[in-house]
């Protein structure tokens, strides 16, 4: 995926954070996606953290639905859960490229913010109940830190319980 790709979903939440007038913080530091070391990095335990991964959801033979799960950085996504919400035949990881196209942004820096009309967006609710929750910013050296309650107003996910201990 091209770089600019990652800076225009960048771009795009910075925008609507300032829009909406949300108090949010911004932390650049050392390139890094995964959980456990950027949250070393930011400095906080990655149960604030959001953990966001695309999942493809078949539903049947000819349906398949593509879904941004958010969970909390110390947790895993149960995909017995995911499936039994959309009453599901299958669900699984999203394929790299289509993580990228959907998510507008490179492993690692996913946002828990669907920006594409084709990606369903599902928190669990120990995500938007955290007084700080912490994510890469579609950017491997910057993250930001929001309320879960200004994340659940802006974001507008479907909040259900999809999380699992590690």
């Amino acid at each position: 995926m091209p770089d600019h790709d990652s800076h225009d979903t960048y771009d795009r939440l910075i925008a609507l954070l300032d829009t909406a007038r949300v108090g949010y913080r911004l932390i650049d530091h050392e390139p890094e996606g995964g959980t456990e070391a950027v949250c070393a990095l930011r400095g906080h335990p990655a149960s604030e953290a959001a953990k966001c991964i695309v999942l493809r959801v078949k539903v049947d033979r000819r349906t398949t639905r593509h879904v941004l799960a958010v969970v909390p950085g110390d947790r895993r996504v149960d995909l017995d859960a995911v499936r039994e919400l959309f009453a599901a035949r299958y669900v699984g990881f999203s394929d790299a490229e289509t993580a990228e196209r959907l998510a507008r942004s490179v492993p690692g820096t996913v946002l828990p913010f669907a920006f594409d009309p084709g990606l369903e967006l599902v928190a669990d609710p120990d995500v938007v109940t955290r007084s700080q929750l912490y994510f890469n910013a579609a950017r491997l050296d910057r993250s930001l830190v929001i309320s879960g309650e200004d994340y659940a107003r802006l974001a507008e996910p479907r909040v259900e319980r999809i999380a699992s201990p590690a």
